[in-house]
């Protein structure tokens, strides 16, 4: 049966009030329409497009599906209300709406990258990136498409791949954003001179944007510039004092600098990242310890998951002898773990690629004051392009996976909010020499840290030279007595050592003419 439908004499004046911006008067007069011919798919459609003008998203929506009840087959009506969902939040329905678009017109370049944007939204990046890649094949100067798939692939680890989108993306188009978004990766590369270079050019281009003089700081900051990071994050506060990222940065300088009651003030300003614990242990070091009890016992009630503050928790209970009531991890030597790599030991091929691409690959070495007689990489080593870097990290993957598994039955925090997904955060090498050691610290943006050795001293004077020290003690927290737990392991060459990030360690130095060389790292927290 053949359903009413209005003539063009009684569309036409709909038409013309929203070609003429009168969109109220297009919205009764579609409205009348509807009701009309409630079967009429111009109708429905005409008075969704007159409440979509009006931003009435969700009124538009319903008539836009009323429409497609009539006539599915419409892929432009798929995409139109795939954007007014976008527009109301309601991102799984937005992506079904871009879905059906391309199935109905494959050759519908903005359904894909719309698809993409929503995909990227809900942080599912190799979908995001598998439609921003559709959409460029069908547009090769699709900027946008090329820019945001460069995010998706950096976020995925993919870091030489999302180097070359960006540098695409700037063929096309001299963008700050793209020399922001370059110098990142460049920086995660650990090719600090490099990533200058392209902040430089986006400096270039926006002189006032205050991410990139932050950014810039960070590198110098790696680089051991300190005075020049310092002078980069005042500028960056200079163009915008509230920059989170720039008052933390500033504030955990003045920290290592030991100048902690500045520190404290930037902290708070930040409101970033770890910033309450960062202020607890500012308040700690310097022995104002009643501040320190009421800010942890407020901030206790709130975080439940945060290794820094297991630290700070754990070493004020045993410090003074009160009962450890944060369940994070509270005896947290029982869950260090030293595990093997069968696939460094003995005569390994791997152990030796991994040991020449150290020497060889272009990585700059990172300033890092609490280590003595040695040098670490900057970057994350994971996501270089060295096949045995790579190789080394799925071998990590699987040692952490192993971890994981080995704990599964305890009652703890630690073990029960580990995070689901094996995500490396950092990883970097470090090497010694004669007398290298790293003083007593923790890792406080890790959930598990650890450290896979490569080569260590054979000639010892005693046998602990060279291994790691664990304790709930160090980074010279002040402390009322000496009696905090420690646990020493000499490692081989192929183990690892495996421990919460909460836990201090250090690298007790060794005397002999032999090189000392592991790749540390740390698991992502769960977000």
């Amino acid at each position: 049966m053949t359903m009413r439908q209005p003539s063009s004499q009684e569309v036409q004046p709909v038409i013309d009030a929203l070609n003429s911006g009168q969109v109220a008067v297009a919205e009764a007069a579609a409205k009348k329409l509807t009701k009309n011919y409630p079967g009429a798919f111009v109708a429905h459609n005409l008075y969704g497009n007159a409440l979509a003008a009006q931003n009435k998203f969700k009124d538009a929506v319903a008539a836009f599906r009323k429409a497609l009840e009539i006539d599915p087959s419409i892929a432009e009506m798929h995409f139109n209300l795939g954007i007014l969902l976008t527009n109301l939040n309601r991102t799984d329905e937005a992506i079904q709406a871009y879905k059906k678009t391309v199935t109905l017109k494959p050759g519908f370049t903005d359904a894909y990258y719309n698809l993409g944007f929503a995909l990227q939204y809900q942080s599912k990046f190799a979908q995001a990136a598998e439609a921003y890649q559709k959409a460029i094949d069908q547009q090769p100067g699709f900027f946008e498409a090329i820019a945001n798939l460069g995010v998706c692939l950096q976020e995925q680890g993919k870091s030489i791949e999302a180097e070359a989108a960006y540098k695409k993306a700037l063929q096309l188009n001299q963008d700050a954003k793209m020399y922001f978004n370059l110098g990142t990766v460049l920086k995660n590369q650990g090719r600090l001179a490099d990533a200058i270079e392209a902040y430089n050019q986006a400096l270039a281009l926006n002189p006032d944007y205050a991410e990139v003089h932050s950014n810039i700081g960070e590198v110098l900051r790696d680089q051991g510039r300190y005075d020049e990071s310092v002078a980069a994050y005042k500028e960056a506060l200079r163009l915008d004092p509230t920059l989170p990222l720039a008052n933390y940065s500033l504030a955990v300088y003045l920290y290592d600098s030991g100048d902690l009651e500045q520190a404290l003030a930037y902290f708070e300003k930040s409101q970033y990242a770890d910033w309450q614990e960062r202020m607890l242990y500012c308040l700690y070091k310097t022995s104002k310890f009643d501040e320190f009890k009421a800010g942890l016992d407020k901030l206790k009630k709130t975080k439940h998951t945060s290794p820094f503050l297991a630290t700070l928790t754990g070493h004020y209970a045993e410090n003074f002898g009160t009962d450890n009531d944060y369940n994070f991890c509270p005896n947290p030597l029982d869950f260090v773990c030293h595990l093997d790599i069968p696939e460094l030991k003995g005569d390994s091929e791997l152990l030796k690629q991994l040991l020449a691409d150290i020497e060889q690959a272009d990585i700059e070495e990172k300033s890092q004051g609490r280590l003595h007689n040695g040098v670490q990489s900057a970057g994350n080593l994971f996501k270089r392009p060295e096949a045995s870097f790579q190789k080394v990290g799925e071998l990590v993957v699987d040692a952490i996976n192993r971890y994981r598994v080995s704990f599964k039955g305890e009652n703890c925090i630690f073990v029960k909010s580990f995070p689901k997904q094996t995500v490396i955060a950092s990883a970097w090498y470090v090497k010694m020499k004669t007398g290298g050691h790293l003083t007593s610290h923790i890792h406080e943006e890790g959930w598990v840290s650890g450290s896979l050795y490569l080569s260590l001293p054979k000639n010892k004077t005693h046998e602990h030279e060279g291994s790691i020290e664990l304790s709930t003690h160090g980074d010279d927290y002040p402390k009322q007595h000496d009696n905090f737990t420690t646990k020493t392991i000499a490692p081989e060459v192929g183990d690892v050592v495996m421990f919460p990030s909460s836990v201090f360690h250090r690298t007790i130095p060794f005397s002999s003419n032999e090189e000392r060389i592991c790749i540390a790292f740390d698991l992502k927290p769960s977000v």
